[in-house]
């Protein structure tokens, strides 16, 4: 659909069709994904870290757009620390922002240089919400996972109404600050790589990179599990992580997971909410960045009795390091492509 990309790492959809696709070193290209058209909506190279695990690596778009020409990305600084920013920008197809528009809302350090987490997405309650990995390393040795009182290893969820800085909404689960950071909602997460919102039901799908054996798919009620607790890393998927012998009490386990067999990079996806292939209606679909792997769930799936997970469907082999996915206004889904630099749309034999 879309070709000659430099490291295509999210995928955001403007209220007129095109797409938005960030390319890790700092910029934001515009795809029209009719015609393949492409044009630099955004560069902010000259502040942007992208190599490895870093970059400028989530976007996404006010809900009143263009009403509301506000903007608001997740990228790597120069030193290699998180930077949650917003940009004016234009409504005009194809879309630009004004790099010296910039206003940061919030900067946070990172100990390490893996596990950014990066996903921006607006909820149903017309929030931002922030996906943050646990600062990195391996087997998180900041003990970020379990701490709600830091950023690190969380979703946050902050009010941006007001265009000076953000606030904190009166129901997240720690909004006094008593028991955790005020700017969490869930915590538990080893690399939140994507998470995305169903169009339908409200429900919160997360796809959480694991450590040495199990990638894994949460699917959350964004009000009754405020505050939940994901696991990592007392968990790895389902299964105990350091100790044979661990305790689940107080833990919310994914409704699906994978092991090495399949793929080592899990890369969440959508539920697919589009018309153009009836047989994919409802089901979540998501990927392995290593295999390439698309797989597929049930949206409306329930665990075994027995405890297990939801065994995942493998839907096709796309070839693709699988970077991203992203969802058009009219519900079809696309993939990014890191290695060859493409974006392709999903259909029905693709």
């Amino acid at each position: 659909m879309a070709s000659g990309l430099a490291d295509p790492i999210n995928i955001a959809a403007a209220p007129d069709g095109w797409l938005l696709v960030n390319e890790r070193a700092g910029r934001v290209i515009a795809v029209n994904p009719d015609t393949g058209e492409t044009a630099v909506a955004l560069d902010i190279g000259d502040r942007v870290l992208g190599e490895g695990e870093r970059g400028l690596l989530g976007l996404v778009l006010h809900p009143a757009w263009p009403e509301v020409e506000r903007a608001f990305v997740h990228y790597s600084d120069r030193n290699g620390d998180t930077v949650i920013s917003e940009f004016t920008g234009s409504g005009d197809a194809p879309q630009t922002f004004d790099a010296s528009s910039e206003r940061v809302l919030l900067e946070l350090n990172q100990p390490y240089a893996n596990h950014n987490g990066g996903q921006l997405a607006f909820g149903p309650d017309g929030h931002l919400w922030i996906g943050l990995g646990d600062g990195g390393s391996g087997g998180d040795p900041e003990g970020n996972g379990q701490e709600p009182t830091t950023l690190l290893g969380s979703i946050l969820r902050l009010d941006i109404s007001e265009s000076d800085a953000y606030a904190i909404p009166g129901d997240n689960p720690f909004a006094d600050g008593a028991d955790g950071a005020p700017e969490v909602y869930l915590y538990g997460l080893r690399n939140p790589w994507r998470f995305s919102f169903d169009r339908e039901t409200e429900a919160l799908w997360i796809a959480d990179v694991g450590q040495n054996a199990f990638e894994e798919i949460n699917r959350l009620d964004t009000v009754a599990d405020a505050g939940a607790n994901l696991g990592w890393n007392v968990m790895e998927g389902l299964h105990c992580f350091e100790s044979g012998d661990c305790s689940r009490d107080g833990l919310l386990l994914p409704i699906t997971e994978y092991g090495r067999d399949l793929g080592c990079s899990v890369t969440g996806g959508h539920v697919y909410r589009g018309e153009a292939i009836a047989d994919l209606a409802g089901w979540y679909l998501f990927g392995d960045y290593c295999t390439g792997l698309v797989f597929g769930i049930p949206s409306d799936a329930e665990p075994p009795a027995d405890g297990s997970a939801v065994e995942p469907r493998l839907m096709f082999e796309s070839g693709a390091s699988i970077s991203a996915f992203g969802e058009g206004t009219d519900g079809e889904l696309y993939l990014a492509d890191l290695s060859s630099g493409t974006v392709y749309r999903i259909v029905v034999g693709g």
